[in-house]
């Protein structure tokens, strides 16, 4: 059971579903492994707890 994992920040269901799709199909047909082994998981970071260089990236952006 091959695992995809990825941290990104924030995402609507829509994108999670597309990306959960797309990530799978691409890593299928380039191991040659049935897409339904494939299992995802996304990890969502707020950007309070993300830093870049010193700074939360919520102070460097203005954003929460």
């Amino acid at each position: 059971m091959p695992v995809i994992t990825i941290d990104a920040g924030k995402m609507s269901k829509e994108q999670k579903a597309k990306l959960v799709r797309e990530l799978a199909s691409k890593a299928s047909e380039t191991l040659n492994i049935p897409v339904e082994a494939f299992v995802t998981i996304i990890r969502e970071n707020d950007m309070d707890n993300i830093g870049n260089g010193s700074q939360l990236l919520s102070d460097k952006y203005g954003k929460k």
